[in-house]
């Protein structure tokens, strides 16, 4: 089985699955240490059926001073879900809190932001059906089925 294989089987359905979980949440505890390079954090966010406060791992993609979140699992990913929900509502944590709002990208200025996102990221390589190296035209067909949000700081800077 290649890494790209485990990859997709550690998180059929969409859904992180026994391994993915154990990894997350050991990822979630290292990040929370401040200790992962800066675009390596956790998003906090309330679940939309527990309502209790969900932390997992995610990449920060910046452009142009701009910071963004891609959902390597498309729509159905949980955290897009209870992001939603709560209506953009989150928090980043890494070296601290930061409270955030969460707008969503609309799908014709996501292609570029892919690209970058792929860059940054090789765990979400195998989810995505593009090369990291595409030409943007490749990112424009698969646009719609990645979620994208950029990150508003709700912190008085």
């Amino acid at each position: 089985m290649s890494y790209a294989d485990f990859k997709r089987w550690m998180y059929r359905g969409d859904r992180p699955h026994v391994i993915a979980r154990i990894l997350n949440s050991l990822y979630t505890a290292i990040a929370s240490l401040g200790i992962t390079p800066n675009y390596l954090v956790n998003l906090e966010v309330i679940g939309r059926k527990s309502g209790r406060a969900v932390a997992f791992p995610v990449v920060v993609t910046t452009i142009d001073g701009h910071r963004y979140l891609v959902s390597m699992l498309g729509a159905n990913a949980q955290w897009v879900r209870n992001v939603r929900a709560a209506h953009g509502k989150a928090a980043l944590l890494s070296r601290g809190r930061e409270d955030i709002l969460l707008e969503e990208v609309p799908v014709a200025r996501r292609a570029g932001i892919l690209q970058a996102y792929l860059k940054r990221a090789p765990g979400a390589r195998p989810h995505v059906p593009v090369n990291k190296d595409a030409l943007l035209e490749e990112f424009e067909k698969i646009a719609a089925a990645f979620p994208v949000f950029q990150i508003k700081s709700l912190e008085a800077r």
